[in-house]
């Protein structure tokens, strides 16, 4: 079956153009002129999706997700099933997601338990990064293994002691061998270490509530471990990646380093542009827990967000993912009514990172053409899903997303598909939104109908990554 998009304007990590896209079953197979021969042709058989007054976009790729992680004694409350449909209102059509290597389990088992969680359970397209959380012979050489397999990322922790925390040598080994078989480095950048023994001390005195997450997860402490990071990757001759980025001080680190020619990336997420320690992680009551999450929200008195929109701008920060790692209110945030430590580490947001996004777009922060690059055509580089993910062209998959600029709504519990029972966006007035998605060339969502199903999703394995500088 074939489908001709007509009548928008395809936008992409160059440009804007009023192109019409002809897809053949999953791919897209040419990019037309309206008044071209061609497209009056193509238009005589195919199905016609009008898309007159829409913007037509890549389907988005969020390269940082958690769905169903273990995390303090709970599970991330988003399931594969109801975290990628809840994408694909987004106008998300690929993510890739986290499988866990625990300390003292093999690689290969905890990467096993994983794929069987997401195949046949997704919505839209996935792929795995690998968290190698016990660093050792056997898992270094199962790095080697699964970048053969299309699995080329692996995530380290410097935080965390006791549960995915590595040290400084494991660090290096880790790098080592990723400089050898062409892997990246993921990294979550805070010093664990020293987290911990502010946490202790303010929990001595007595401060519990949620905002003293943030408080002893200085700002400090991620730009050490930053820097950290980057010189242990320049000794491992690794790239690195430094995930939810969330300081002016981290980006400083990334910026100076990638100034002096450094292989060193680094997201950020929709809360650290959006959200703040004041008003969200210090609201009233117990309120501020659906706000806890690591890296934490930041100062508002500070110059947090406004930095950040400029990295993005510069391209210091080079992708937006989400972290999505979802916990309810009640009896999952509750775990940490007495103790902010025992409150699970997380905010859901794989639904509104397009839309979040966009509004750096109608704000002026950013260009249309950096949204789709910053939510799509660069994480798929990055990640080594590109030029199947991530562009519009002859031979991508067909995954699209019609967005109407001229829509007004706002984010609630109310209208999101994220299985949550509050949203960390609640009232944000939201211009544009997303009106058709389309998967491998099927249409899943339109008209306000979502129409895909659990196991239209396929595994996709990844090359390495091609955004080095």
């Amino acid at each position: 079956m074939t489908m001709l998009i007509k009548g928008g304007t395809v936008i992409s990590a160059t440009g804007a153009t009023a192109t019409e896209v002809l897809v053949d079953g999953e791919e897209v197979v040419a990019l037309l002129s309206p008044d071209s021969d061609l497209a009056v042709s193509a238009a005589e058989s195919a199905e016609i999706i009008d898309a007159t007054g829409k913007y037509v976009l890549p389907g988005g790729v969020d390269a940082h997700t958690h769905m169903e992680l273990p995390f303090g004694g709970t599970y991330a409350s988003d399931t594969f099933e109801s975290g990628t449909k809840a994408a694909a209102w987004g106008g998300t059509t690929t993510i890739v997601d986290f499988a866990v290597q625990s300390h003292g389990r093999q690689v290969r088992e905890c990467l096993d338990e994983w794929m069987a969680k997401a195949e046949g359970n997704c919505a839209i397209d996935f792929a795995f990064h690998m968290i190698i959380g016990d660093v050792n012979d056997a898992s270094l050489k199962e790095m080697d293994i699964l970048v053969d397999e299309g699995i080329t990322s692996f995530k380290l922790f410097m935080a965390y002691p006791g549960v995915f925390y590595s040290d400084d040598g494991q660090i290096l080994r880790a790098m080592q061998t990723a400089a050898g078989n062409g892997g990246l480095i993921m990294m979550h950048a805070e010093n664990g270490i020293a987290i911990d023994v502010l946490a202790e001390q303010a929990v001595a005195r007595g401060e519990t509530d949620p905002l003293y997450h943030g408080i002893v997860r200085r700002a400090e402490f991620e730009s050490e471990a930053t820097h950290r990071a980057i010189k242990l990757a320049k000794v491992g001759a690794a790239p690195l990646y430094i995930v939810h980025l969330s300081a002016s001080e981290a980006l400083t680190e990334v910026t100076r380093a990638r100034n002096d020619g450094a292989n060193v990336f680094a997201e950020t997420c929709p809360q650290y542009l959006y959200l703040n320690l004041e008003d969200h992680l210090g609201a009233p009551g117990f309120a501020g827990a659906g706000y806890v999450c690591s890296t934490p929200l930041r100062s508002k008195h500070e110059h947090h967000h406004a930095d950040l929109w400029k990295g993005l701008r510069t391209n210091d920060l080079s992708v937006v993912s989400t972290d999505h790692c979802p916990f309810c209110m009640k009896e999952q945030k509750e775990l940490g009514t007495e103790d902010f430590r025992a409150i699970p580490n997380g905010i859901g947001g794989v639904e509104h990172r397009m839309d979040l996004i966009y509004q750096g777009v109608v704000q002026g922060e950013i260009s249309l053409p950096r949204w789709v690059e910053l939510c799509a055509t660069t994480p798929a580089r990055m990640f080594g899903l590109y030029p199947k993910k991530g562009v519009i062209q002859p031979g991508s998959d067909a995954d699209i997303v019609l967005y109407d600029p001229a829509a007004r709504w706002s984010i609630s519990v109310d209208n999101h598909h994220m299985n949550m029972d509050y949203s960390a966006y609640e009232g944000l007035e939201i211009e544009g939104k997303v009106d058709t998605v389309i998967s491998r060339g099927r249409v899943v969502l339109a008209d306000g109908e979502f129409s895909g199903n659990a196991g239209d999703g396929r595994y996709v394995r990844r090359g390495l990554t091609q955004y080095l500088m």
